[in-house]
Order: C-alpha cells, then sequence, then structure tokens
C-alpha cells in the first residue's frame, strides 16, 4: 500500500494480507477491507461523509483510496480536508452551568480515520525490540488486566520481605494529548527506528491542522493548530504512547506503569529509604518539563501500602514542584479500586451495585416475554461483562463474603433467565489459564520471565510466597492453573 524508506508500507497487521495476491491487488484489498469494517453508525466529520456510504461503496472507492493514500505517503504530506476537525460540545450531565460541564468531542473525517489505522498497523510493526516493556496501551496481548496485574505482583512481591512498604503515585496530566511538541516526538521516532519518510508524513499530520466548534448548524471561525496531537483521531494515543516512551525509571527500586496517558509511579521502599522513590519524582518532573507536559498535582494521588505493625501513619507528604500530593486510601487505578489494605471491598461492592442495576433490565426482557437466548445473552453483554471486569485481578484475593455477593448476582440472573449459568470462580480460572497461555506464547511480554521451565520441561516453577495476599494473586496463580492443566 505505498512504500516508505524503501520499503512496502504494510496496511494491514501479519496474517491478514492474502497470499499469492499481486502487490497491488494486496494493497487495494487492504483499502478496501479498512473500508467495509467502518460502523454505519459513527458520527461524520466535517466532511459529511456518512459511514454507511463508505462501507457500502468499499469495492467501488477501494482503487481511489488507494491511489490517494499512496500520493499522499509518498509525497509525505496529508490534505488539508483530510485532517480537518469539529469540536462538538456535549453536556456531562442533563443541567450544565458552565464550560467546564461540556465534553468536548472531536469528529474528523471518517475516511481519514481508516487511513490512520493502515499507517497505525505500519507503525507498530517498526517498533524495536527495545521499546518500554511497561506500556500497555495499543499494543498486541496488552490489556489493563496486564497493567494492574504488573503493578499489584511488584507490591505484593515487595511486601514479602521484612520492613517494606510501598508508595504508588498516580499520575495526573492537564490535557496531556493537546500538549505534545510535533518536532520532539518526531525526535523520538526516529530515535525508535522510524525511517524518516513515515516521520515526515507524520508531521505533517500533526502540523496545519484547521479547527472549529460546532453546535448544532453554528460554527466558530476556524483555527489552525500545530501542537499536541488530534483529540478523536485513530492515531493519536498510539503517537502518545511513542511520546512518552523514553520517560522510565532510573531506579530499579521504582517502576513506572503506563497506559497511554495513565502513570502509575511504583516506589518499593526498604528500611524506610525513600531517597530512590523521592528522586524518581523529581527525574519524573524533570522529564515532564523538557518535554512540555504539565502535571496536575491537584488531581494527583498517592496510595501508600503498608503493613507493618510499627511505623505505620508516619510518612512523609510527598511533594511535585513544591505543591503537596493528597494521599488517599483507595484509588481506581485503570477501572479497577484499589485499596490501602489492597482489599477488595469497595471494588466488589462497587461491581455489585452495578450489576444489580443492570438486573431491572433484564427483568424487565422477561416481562416482556422475550427468550431465554436474548435473556442469556443480555446477562452476558450487560452484566457479567461488570461482574467478570480484569477478574483475574482481584477474584483470587476476595474474601468469602465478597465471592458470595457476587455469586448471589448470577444466581438473581438465574432465576431470570431460566437457564444455567457459569458460576464466577469457574470464569475466574478459565480466564487465568487463557491469560497465562497469552503470556508464555509472548517472549516480549514483561511478565514472560515469571513462567519458568523446571529442569524436566513439562511443569513450571512455583513463584515464591510467603503471604497468602501474593499467593492468591494472579501471577502464583496462574502458574499453580498452568502447571494443573497440563496433567
Amino acid at each position: 500500500m505505498g512504500y516508505i524508506g524503501g520499503r512496502m508500507l504494510r496496511m494491514e497487521p501479519p496474517g491478514r494480507r492474502k497470499r499469492g495476491k499481486p502487490d497491488g491487488e494486496g494493497r487495494h484489498a487492504d483499502v478496501c477491507n479498512a473500508l467495509s469494517r467502518i460502523s454505519a453508525h459513527k458520527a461524520t466529520g466535517p466532511d459529511n461523509i456518512p459511514g454507511r456510504v463508505l462501507r457500502a461503496c468499499a469495492e467501488q472507492l477501494a482503487g481511489v483510496f488507494t491511489d490517494i493514500f499512496n500520493l499522499s505517503l509518498a509525497q509525505a504530506a496529508v490534505p488539508t480536508c483530510f485532517k480537518c476537525t469539529s469540536i462538538v460540545p456535549v453536556p456531562k450531565h442533563s443541567n450544565p452551568t458552565c464550560l467546564n460541564d461540556y465534553r468536548p468531542v472531536a469528529l474528523t473525517p471518517i475516511v481519514m480515520k481508516c487511513f490512520e489505522r493502515l499507517v497505525l498497523a505500519h507503525l507498530k510493526d517498526s517498533l524495536p525490540t527495545t521499546f518500554d516493556s511497561h506500556q500497555f496501551a495499543y499494543r498486541s496481548n496488552r490489556s489493563t488486566e496486564d497493567a494492574v496485574s504488573m503493578a499489584l505482583h511488584s507490591v505484593l512481591t515487595h511486601l514479602d520481605n521484612k520492613n517494606t512498604y510501598a508508595r504508588m503515585l498516580f499520575v495526573d496530566f492537564s490535557s496531556a494529548f493537546n500538549t505534545i511538541i510535533p518536532s520532539k516526538l518526531i525526535c523520538k521516532l526516529l530515535d525508535l527506528g522510524i525511517n524518516t519518510s513515515t516521520c515526515n508524513w507524520v508531521m505533517d499530520f500533526l502540523t496545519k491542522r484547521p479547527q472549529q466548534v460546532r453546535s448544532g448548524s453554528i460554527c466558530s471561525n476556524t483555527i489552525t493548530l500545530n501542537t499536541g496531537v488530534p483529540q478523536g483521531c485513530v492515531l493519536s494515543p498510539f503517537l502518545y504512547s511513542l511520546f512518552t516512551s523514553d520517560c522510565r525509571p532510573v531506579n530499579g527500586s521504582n517502576s513506572i506503569i503506563k497506559f497511554a496517558d495513565d502513570t502509575t509511579v511504583i516506589g518499593l521502599i526498604t528500611n524506610n529509604d525513600e531517597t530512590a522513590y523521592r528522586e524518581e519524582i523529581q527525574h519524573l518532573a524533570t522529564w515532564c518539563n523538557n518535554n512540555n507536559l504539565l502535571l496536575n498535582t491537584s488531581k494527583t494521588k498517592e496510595l501508600i501500602v503498608d503493613f507493618r505493625k510499627e511505623g505505620r501513619g508516619t510518612h512523609d507528604t510527598t511533594h511535585i514542584n513544591g505543591m503537596a500530593v493528597e494521599r488517599v486510601s483507595s484509588f481506581k487505578f485503570l477501572g479497577i479500586h484499589i485499596s490501602a489494605d489492597l482489599s477488595w471491598n469497595i471494588n466488589t461492592s462497587s461491581l455489585v451495585k452495578k450489576a444489580h442495576q443492570r438486573l431491572f433490565f433484564l427483568r424487565t426482557l422477561k416481562k416482556n416475554q422475550l427468550s431465554s437466548d436474548i435473556l442469556v445473552n443480555f446477562y452476558r453483554c450487560a452484566v457479567e461483562s461488570i461482574l467478570t471486569s480484569c477478574v483475574t485481578v482481584w477474584y483470587g484475593s476476595c474474601s468469602a463474603a465478597e465471592r458470595k455477593a457476587l455469586q448471589r448476582v448470577v444466581k438473581t440472573a438465574q432465576r431470570i433467565t431460566g437457564t444455567p449459568l457459569p458460576a464466577m470462580e469457574d470464569i475466574q480460572k478459565k480466564r487465568c489459564l487463557r491469560r497465562a497461555r497469552s503470556i508464555l506464547k509472548d517472549s516480549s511480554h514483561p511478565a514472560h520471565r515469571l513462567f519458568t521451565l523446571l529442569p524436566s520441561g513439562r511443569r513450571y516453577r512455583c513463584l515464591r510466597t510467603r503471604t497468602s495476599r501474593l499467593k492468591n494473586s494472579f501471577f502464583p496463580r496462574a502458574v499453580s492453573l498452568v502447571n494443573s492443566d497440563t496433567h
């Protein structure tokens, strides 16, 4: 689908290209495939071209857009009409009273989104093996579950030692995507080994972007932007991940877990020596200043996990740029409530509450005499998906009361649907085993090293655990499940 740096730009991930096809036909098929996947209900961009039209006419339009995309790549220039953005303010609640009560939703041309997906596949394939393994967003075989599991495993493993505790700093950035300077991003792409032609195309994509605000039929004046990555674009989150690829810990006792702009600094403290942790925070603040990212200290929170009988509650306050960071007893990290005592009461209570709200709709469907198949499908999509969100992370460490509360929701849904439903424990074991196998197949996964074969080559070495907190966490249980599954 076009040549960049002397080699063909692959517009689809490996394995999707049809073998035995001439290059031209294969590239045409890639564009046609991208157009045919467009959601018919997607909102139109500034060009007012509906997604359903592009999808219905994919075969007829593929050749035209193939030529346009190839020309854009060859000249490292993006048509201005492709870069236009309309910002639509959407109220966050029913009675907005100020500008902060609106959420700015960016609409871009749907055709450009297809183009971005093709370029995105190429960028992902071009990443070096040295790319930050603790950036979990927008990478294959990585998810929020992996990010939270790795964060908790490092903390729990450290707490298995004497006279230790951990500090978790949940960093918040102010308008992270809007403050990126394209020229700095391009320098980092070059350092990652991305070829010059691709970098030039990205540079043109990020600069001279027309943008206007639209409210109903009224549009504001158009302004031209040359900073930040465009909101609502497929490439933007991934480009941000590449921009922060050099934000890494400077001390071995610390780790930085990243999921797009969600950044967490974990300091593993021994013998009350917090020197390395505080140096890490200062280094992060300096890195942000050098890269034009603004740390929002007022929304940055810190969680301290300390199970020692002595010395608890005497921790000094953390400061960033002279401002004190608020210490909290629990924090919602990538959708999961983590508490300072590493219990899951707040998390499970939140899930049960949400699930009960969804059961109302399930009962309504039952009253309208819908078939059991429809009821079960609704349960799995609207209720079970809530109950089992990141279930591999927290279920193993839940108390007996919490497990009963979760299972009661399942039993209630079972009575409504009149169909047997899988128990929470069975779902958790199945997903743990599936997740473990995925990690075993991916040698680049940061958790791959935790699965070490014994000399026999048939079983994996069990992870050493001293406390039940660590023993019941995901990775020790996953190793055990894999070993038991081999028999």
